[in-house]
């Protein structure tokens, strides 16, 4: 039995300890895990708790990513609790065996410390490897804060582990702005956050000699089109799940999260769509704004894989203009949140002028007053009643200005 932690009930933590605080009380069975900045902190704290006596589980450090995700995958098909951390580059070399994780249907849970993908090499932050994942497979949920980066971890394998979904799952969380930023956060007590996650049960584990299974069969044109429309299903399916696990959780701790999040959004003629921490910076920005007489108000998807395409167009409906942000280079397209964005709001018939904006990326800083000015910039084209503005552009980009149309 592990020892328990003494928790206030307000704790200072950053974005990497409230993601392994939320690991120990889960009382994973195995972490498997190689380090890369800004989520070490994470494995770190954890292979700490380990050696104090505070989890009963293994932690096992493996040469590389790959190898880390592989050992998870191992682990999992086994029959345990398993959950890692990346970022990056790390999080690159692992992509190969995400599909390998979602396509045998193993709940492992990533916390994933979003970071710049190279070249040229940059350690800071922006969300080019949660774009790179998104179509592997997993469950995305998205944190803010290092509040919401312990509350989705512990959600993380309620919703991961269900009957109904039984994906893999992972939290995003910006690199530096939330990894490494302390703020106060409201943790469960143990008892309480281990009775939420619930004791594991292992489903088709490869342990259970009497009753074998396959894991990673080949199946060419006969199966593989059946296996992956099954596997679409099961995360188009999870909506239900997420939001039965987001209404449990706050009965638990008083705190909301819902598919899609908004901000003085009901009576906007203007919004903004982004992710991670420029959200609470944006809200800053909407005041002022709402100050200025500009109606506007923001979205942001708390669930980027599944997208929530009802629930944003719903949100959206009426707005004339929306300006979606995205945090990752774009490379020869508009951005996949604003394609998202565009795809939710033309199956509904909506009509609104979408614009495009690029910003933050490699850790560059985006500030009230830049998104104050995309405000701005959004509103001439709800009032013209057509775009006015280019269909993209950068925010606080050195040398002249860039866009495209």
């Amino acid at each position: 039995m592990a020892e328990r932690y003494e928790l206030k009930n307000k704790e200072v933590w950053d974005g990497n300890m409230a993601a392994a605080h939320a690991l120990r009380q889960a009382q994973v069975d195995v972490v498997a895990a190689y380090p890369i900045t800004p989520s070490t902190p994470i494995v770190q704290n954890y292979a700490q708790f380990l050696a104090d006596g505070y989890v009963d589980g293994e932690f096992v450090m493996v040469e590389s990513e790959h190898s880390a995700m592989s050992a998870c995958v191992g682990a999992a098909a086994a029959g345990g609790r398993v959950a890692t951390a990346t970022s990056s580059q790390g999080y690159a070399l692992m992509v190969e065996v995400l599909y390998q994780a979602s396509g045998m249907r193993l709940p492992i849970v990533m916390t994933v410390v979003n970071r710049a993908l190279a070249s040229p090499l940059n350690i800071h932050g922006d969300q080019s490897d949660l774009y790179l994942g998104r179509d592997a497979g997993w469950i995305h949920l998205i944190a803010n804060n290092p509040q919401e980066a312990y509350d989705l971890t512990l959600c993380a394998f309620r919703i991961g582990e269900d009957d109904r979904v039984r994906l893999p799952v992972t939290t995003n969380q910006d690199g530096f702005l939330v990894s490494h930023t302390a703020q106060v956060v409201e943790p469960l007590q143990d008892e309480d956050a281990y009775k939420f996650v619930g004791e594991y049960k292992a489903k088709n584990p490869m342990l259970d000699t009497k009753n074998p299974v396959t894991y990673g069969a080949q199946t060419e044109e006969e199966w593989h089109f059946e296996h992956k429309a099954n596997q679409h299903k099961a995360l188009m399916d999870s909506f239900p799940v997420i939001e039965e696990v987001f209404k449990e959780f706050e009965k638990v701790s008083g705190r909301k999260y819902n598919l899609v999040e908004t901000y003085k959004l009901d009576d906007a003629d203007v919004a903004l769509v982004l992710m991670g921490s420029a959200y609470e910076t944006a809200m800053l920005a909407v005041d002022k704004a709402r100050e200025e007489g500009i109606k506007v108000g923001l979205l942001m998807p708390r669930v980027f894989r599944p997208f929530p395409y009802n629930e944003v167009a719903e949100k959206l409906k009426g707005v004339k203009a929306v300006a979606a942000l995205d945090r990752s280079a774009p490379m020869g397209t508009t951005g996949a949140l604003y394609n998202e964005v565009a795809g939710a709001l033309a199956a509904k018939g909506e009509s609104a002028i979408l614009t495009n904006y690029i910003y933050g990326l490699g850790g560059r800083d985006t500030t009230v007053e830049h998104i104050l000015e995309v405000i701005k910039e959004t509103n001439e084209n709800a009032k013209a009643g057509k775009r006015v503005t280019p269909l993209q552009g950068f925010i606080n980009l050195r040398g002249p200005k860039l866009s495209f149309n």
